[in-house]
């Protein structure tokens, strides 16, 4: 499902974790700028918007994440990371032009980012059974 992610700025790689209440993530806006947006939201935290870091491709498609006006973006990042049922961390490297793909989330004035997620394949079941949606731009 993506629990890490790694990015590199013009000083320095940095590494975002979900468990992290602080966690924000690099989203490429359409002007070309880079915004830091809160990933997700945890039990702990105030808001309206749903819990976790996540949103299922299906669930999007079926209209269930409507009533917070989505809003498609794409998430900069270098590496994935990803623990296997054996909760080992596997680090996954994009290649150029590939990002993660974003869903905003948008409630009142509280906005945040999930991770779209997709079922994996026959490959990638093996670590966890959803992966983050990989976009390509060329």
């Amino acid at each position: 499902m993506c629990g890490g992610i790694r990015y590199t700025t013009n000083k320095e790689t940095v590494r975002v974790y979900f468990p992290n209440p602080q966690a924000k993530l690099p989203v490429l806006m359409r002007d070309g700028n880079i915004l830091l947006m809160p990933w997700g939201r945890r039990k702990e935290q105030e808001g309206n918007l749903a819990l976790g870091g996540w949103a299922r491709l299906d669930s999007i498609n079926s209209g269930k994440w409507e009533y917070v006006k989505p809003t498609p973006v794409k998430i900069i990042v270098d590496a994935f990371m990803e623990k296997d049922h054996n909760k080992d961390s596997h680090w996954f490297k994009l290649e150029e032009g590939q990002f993660i793909q974003g869903l905003v989330a948008h409630y009142n004035d509280e906005q945040r980012i999930y991770v779209v997620t997709v079922e994996s394949d026959q490959l990638t079941r093996q670590i966890h059974d959803r992966w983050p949606r990989i976009i390509e731009t060329y």
